[in-house]
Parts: C-alpha cells; sequence; structure tokens
C-alpha cells in the first residue's frame, strides 16, 4: 500500500475513534448526572456503551492472579 495512503486512512481512523471517544465521555458524564435522555441513543451508541461497561466490569471481576502458561508442555 502506498504510504501516503495508509497514513490518510490513519487520519481518517483517528478523527473516527477521537469522535467515538468524546460521545463515550458525553455520555458517561450524563449517566453520571441522571439525564441519559441527553444523549443521542443509537443503537451503536448504546453498543459502544454497553462494550465499555462490561469490559469494566469483567476487568473489576477478574481476581488478581498469576497468568496461566498459554502453552502446553511438549510431549515428544
Amino acid at each position: 500500500m502506498n504510504p501516503e495512503t495508509h497514513l490518510s486512512l490513519h487520519r481518517v481512523r483517528s478523527v473516527e475513534l477521537r469522535e467515538q471517544a468524546a460521545e463515550f465521555r458525553t455520555a458517561r458524564e450524563a449517566g453520571a448526572t441522571g439525564a441519559l435522555h441527553t444523549v443521542r441513543s443509537s443503537p451503536r451508541t448504546l453498543r459502544t456503551q454497553l462494550g465499555w461497561t462490561l469490559v469494566e466490569l469483567g476487568l473489576r471481576v477478574l481476581p488478581a492472579r498469576e497468568p496461566l502458561a498459554c502453552r502446553s508442555p511438549r510431549t515428544v
């Protein structure tokens, strides 16, 4: 891929991610004040909020323990 094309795609994706982060922050602030009806409630926004909430919950639920070995021992 041409480096200029790659850089252009990176810039576009970067702008999209910043917009999503701003929407998430806005939704989170609105949720903290109890004014959820002011947040745009499109299916994508709700799905994103739910996804991040599940990630947060999962990180809190996981116990702090030693990581498991990701490879099985050699038997040959």
